[in-house]
């Protein structure tokens, strides 16, 4: 029933695009954080902290953002800020701790756009189709499925990239550091701005979701 919809469908392949883009780091952040920024074992747990505790206390923010702006906008700001830090990241290399935990708070800043806004939309496009209170497990069974989803894309993907790049954990090779760094950043970055630009062209600019 769901994928009748055009609009479900948009919305799906955005929340696709922008979830694998989010996956992929989660995928490599403990390769990145000990082949490329060198931290010690015990700081890895503190930059991931750093990461949910930002998504977490960001949620009052972006629910004012969307009572301003709306659920749509304050979404593509999310993938913009996550973008931006990312862009900050590739930049940093061995013993720049200081840097990629500040990343890691901004990350999570941009993480509660994420927690925030797709079920918003998924929730208003089902009451605007009109299957609130008929089929909502139908919409809500294929959500769930891609959350998951965007988790085993974001491993096949990353990973046989990585392996093709010639990267290998534990490599200190400039060449390795720097395929791992393509997967780590530029990737999500391309996801991420391919999930801003449908966001843009099929929600914000006719400001509908159906």
């Amino acid at each position: 029933l769901p994928w009748r919809f055009a609009a479900f469908r948009r919305l799906m392949g955005v929340f696709l695009l922008n979830g694998i883009a989010s996956a992929v780091p989660a995928t490599l952040v403990l390769f990145f954080v000990q082949d490329q920024i060198q931290a010690s074992a015990d700081q890895a747990p503190w930059f991931l902290t750093l990461y949910f505790a930002g998504g977490a206390l960001s949620l009052p923010l972006w629910l004012a953002a969307i009572r301003r702006i709306g659920l749509a906008r304050a979404w593509g700001f999310g993938m913009a800020l996550s973008v931006a830090t990312f862009v900050g990241v590739s930049l940093l290399g061995a013993g720049d701790s200081t840097g990629f935990a500040w990343a890691c708070a901004l990350s999570g800043l941009a993480l509660g756009a994420d927690l925030a806004v797709p079920g918003a939309l998924l929730n208003g496009l089902i009451a605007t189709l009109g299957f609130r209170g008929q089929a909502e497990g139908a919409f809500l069974g294929w959500w769930s499925l891609a959350t998951k989803l965007n988790l085993a894309l974001a491993a096949g993907t990353a990973l046989p990239l990585l392996s093709l790049w010639g990267y290998v954990p534990g490599s200190q090779a400039p060449a390795a550091l720097q395929a791992l760094t393509w997967a780590y950043v530029l990737l999500p970055c391309v996801l991420k701005l391919c999930a801003a630009m449908g966001l843009y062209v099929f929600f914000i600019r006719p400001r509908s979701l159906v």
